[in-house]
Order: structure tokens, then sequence, then C-alpha cells
């Protein structure tokens, strides 16, 4: 199939179709979303923060009438407003984080999961969006406003740093603190932003410095950049922040920005598909290793190969791991970066996959070389909300900047930033 549509027509089914997955997954009594669209899903924290930031969206792009995306963001704001904090079983978080996972009807902790200070960064980026948008004197508006900030506010960034120079990556009742911090380039950039403009318990310069002391430079079929393999880590933060032509100490020193930094890893990822140094017949077409779901844990001999393949992980390029899944999502949210590049991408997928078309809701992961429905390869079931998410806050920034324009009237995003010791361009 060849997609024989505009590329403006392109995105609108494409931007659609991610939102619908808020409105399909969302439970109308907590405001939670599905993490995914598989039966019995729990709800992702960093999910309801991408739909909070979706709203606004629907209300300009004509989806939503502006009364109702209100009251959808009122309904979550205030059962997190409500939540019990604390380490016993029916707190839905600690510290004034949550739980990464949350049962979509009681909002209960699930599979044991962690206390995430990332995932509930992306929340706090969703409300903080919320807040920005809803700016009128109805008392709704006034209500969205007053309790993202409060939601931001009661944040104990300094309880997270657990006594060391970096934030944890997670706390969990049963043992504490995990043992590993962030170290190396990752999507923690917007936590870090939002920890240092905390007015109420603020992370430490130092600690933004500890972190960017772990990051790796790397020099990558002649391209110079921070390297960060899966493709996610270059988008995330940058849905929320408008990294163009600012700079913090660190890319000041290599003469860089983060946005053309993530500009150079689609390169690099293009290029490693193009090399296909595993043989799974990638090409410049067909690019997006990134954290997604996975064919499952097995070894297979394909084609007079002995192939691994892996369930959920994060991927990356050029040095792994790689079992020939691609994720889709990853390409098409390097738009604002690489737009042809993106654009080239996903019509390729279509072309293979035309029955996507049905719902513009691209899947988390499709394999050409694991075993499939038909010879087509492996293809996951259902649609994952972080998919969904990103992909529709990275074509909204490309197409009209709305989410950076948004968030640049957040304080805390640009003190965040000044605090880090960016510079430069929109600061």
């Amino acid at each position: 199939m060849t997609v024989h549509i505009g590329d403006e027509e392109l995105l609108d089914r494409l931007e659609r179709g991610a939102f619908g997955y808020f409105i399909e997954e969302m439970n109308p009594r907590t405001g939670l979303v599905s993490d995914t669209s598989r039966e019995d899903s729990p709800a992702s924290i960093a999910t309801v923060g991408f739909a909070l930031a979706s709203y606004p969206v629907s209300v300009e792009r004509g989806w939503l009438a502006r009364d109702d995306a209100a009251a959808r963001t009122l309904t979550t704001l205030r059962f997190f407003q409500g939540s019990k904090q604390g380490s016993d079983p029916d707190s839905m978080g600690n510290g004034g984080f949550y739980y990464h996972f949350l049962d979509l009807e009681s909002g209960r902790r699930v599979w044991q999961c962690e206390v995430s200070p990332i995932d509930t960064t992306l929340f706090i980026a969703g409300a903080l969006t919320a807040g920005a948008y809803f700016d009128g004197d109805a008392a709704a508006e006034v209500e969205i406003r007053r309790l993202a900030r409060d939601l931001y506010e009661r944040i104990d960034w300094e309880w997270a740093r657990h006594g060391k120079t970096t934030v944890a990556q997670g706390w969990k009742p049963e043992a504490g603190f995990l043992h590993y911090g962030w170290e190396g380039y990752s999507e923690a950039t917007l936590l870090y932003v939002l920890g240092l403009a905390s007015p109420t318990h603020p992370l430490p310069p130092a600690s933004y410095a500890g972190w960017t002391s772990t990051y790796q430079w790397e020099r990558i079929y002649g391209e110079d950049l921070l390297y960060a393999g899966p493709m996610f880590i270059h988008q995330f933060s940058h849905a929320w922040i408008d990294f163009r032509r600012i700079r913090d100490p660190f890319m000041r020193e290599k003469g860089s920005d983060y946005f053309e930094n993530s500009g150079r890893a689609v390169d690099v990822q293009r290029e490693y598909a193009r090399r296909d140094p595993n043989g799974y017949g990638y090409g410049p077409d067909c690019w997006g290793l990134s954290a997604g779901a996975g064919p499952g844990f097995q070894t297979l001999h394909v084609g007079g190969r002995k192939r691994r393949f892996f369930e959920y992980v994060a991927r990356g390029v050029p040095f792994g791991p790689d079992d020939g899944t691609i994720a889709p999502a990853a390409a098409l949210a390097s738009l604002p970066f690489r737009a042809d590049a993106a654009l080239s991408a996903v019509r390729h997928y279509i072309e293979l996959y035309p029955e996507w078309a049905d719902t513009w809701q691209l899947p988390s992961g499709f394999n050409r070389t694991a075993p499939g429905a038909d010879s087509r390869g492996w293809v996951s079931t259902g649609t994952v909300g972080l998919d969904q998410g990103i992909i529709l806050l990275m074509i909204e920034n490309y197409r009209s900047g709305m989410i950076w324009e948004l968030m640049r009237r957040a304080s805390p995003i640009g003190s965040g930033l000044r605090r880090a010791g960016f510079r430069g361009g929109w600061l």
C-alpha cells in the first residue's frame, strides 16, 4: 500500500489517532489512563502525564470542547490530590512521588512496582501543561492551576536524593531506595529541571552537575554526539522543553545543544539501519531502535541463522541490544529533529502494514525476522500509552510548537533551566 495523502493529512490522522488512545483508555472516575490497550492493564502515571498534555491539544485541534477537556483534567488532578502518601500499602506514593503503575480503579500500587521519580516527573509535566493552558477565570480553570501547582510543590526532591548527589531511580516500601541512580544521558533532563526549580524542596545545582559528569560523548559514523542508544531518550524531555539554541555548561563546551544532538541521534539510527550489521533487513527507512515490546525471550533458527529475541527491553544503536525489533513511535516522534526522515519512515511502515491505517495508532514494535501471524513477521498486540503520547506531543510541537510555548509560560521550566546553567536562545 502506498500512502497517497499529503504530509499534513497524514499527520492529522496520526495525531488524531494517537489522541484517541487517551479517550478510549481513560477511567472517567479517576482520570487514570491504562499503560497499554491490552486487557487488565494497570494505569501508568507517565501515560497520565501525556494524557494531561494532550487535552489542550485536543481543544486547539477541535477534538474536544474546552469545558470537556477541563473536566477530564480536573478529574485527574483531584484524584491525585486526594491520594494518600506514605510507606503503607494503601498509599499511591511517597514523598510527593507516585508508584510507577497503579490499579485503574482504586489507584493502589500494582506489581510491587517502585515509587518512580522519572514517571512522576512526566505526570507533573502534564499537570503543568494543563495549568499553563487553562488560564481562564472559570472556576474549573482556576482550580486546575491551583492543583497543578500544589501537586508540583509537594514533591520532596531532596528525599529522592537519599543523601547522594543525584536522584535515585526509585524507592520501594519493602527495601527502601533502589541501589542505582541516574548515570549517563537519559530522559531525566526534565526531572532535574523541575527538581531544581522547586520552591519547596529543590535539588541543589550540584545534583545536575553530578549527573552530567556521567555523560558519554562519542563519535559514531562520523557524528559527534552525546550518546544514548535508545531513541526515546532523545525525545521525552524534548516533548516539553524547547532545547533549540539553549546550552548548559556541558553543551557549551561541545559547541552543540540537545536539540541538534537528537537530530544527530536520528542520523546515527538511520546509518545503522542502512548498514544493518546483523542482517535484519532494515534499510534507511526502517529505523527506530528504542524501548518497547518484543517477540519474547527466545532463541530460534531463522533463515539458517541463530537469532535471539527479547521481550520488553530498551534497544539501542549502535551498541545494542538489537534483535530486529523496530519501535515505530521512535521514528515518528523524531519529526521536530529530522522531519523528512521521520515522514519517510512512517510511510514505509504503513506500506508494510496497511492495516495500521484502520486506527492510525502505531503498535509498540514489529520484527520482520521473528515469526508472526503471516510472512511479514511479528507485530506487537495492542497499543502503548507512552508511544501514543510522545507521537502526539512531538507531532504537535513540529506543527505548531504548542507544548513548547505553553511550557515556556510555566515558570518552573525557565527557572530550572537557568539553575542548571542553561543560557541563550529563548531563555
